[in-house]
């Protein structure tokens, strides 16, 4: 699924857009930054409520090339920055984390673990 059709199904708007293609297999949804650290995640979107600094910084950690945001959170420019140095994709929705979660796992999308 490439970013395109990743805001498609979750209504979803892009913040970030870092330009590479990817096709992305797997999703992990967790609103605990230290959950994530657990896994390296190539390919995978990061669908969270957290709109905040650190949960780019975790993505990056874990090389993390997407973060859907969920709730309609605003994306703040810091989020924006740090996302563009690392080219990591933000996307906004206003779905809740549980709707994005079962709609990306209807689509295709697998789980991490």
């Amino acid at each position: 699924m490439i970013l395109k059709q990743l805001c498609d199904i979750v209504n979803g708007s892009i913040s970030h857009d870092p330009g590479r293609l990817i096709d992305y297999q797997y999703a992990f949804a967790s609103d605990l930054m230290s959950d994530v650290l657990r896994f390296h995640m190539d390919n995978a979107i990061l669908v969270t409520g957290l709109s905040t600094i650190q949960t780019v910084r975790t993505a990056e950690m874990s090389n993390i090339p997407c973060i859907v945001v969920a709730r309609g959170k605003q994306i703040s420019h810091e989020m924006i920055a740090l996302a563009s140095e690392n080219h990591i994709a933000l996307v906004s929705s206003p779905l809740t984390v549980f709707e994005i979660s079962g709609k990306l796992y209807m689509n295709g999308i697998k789980p991490v673990y």
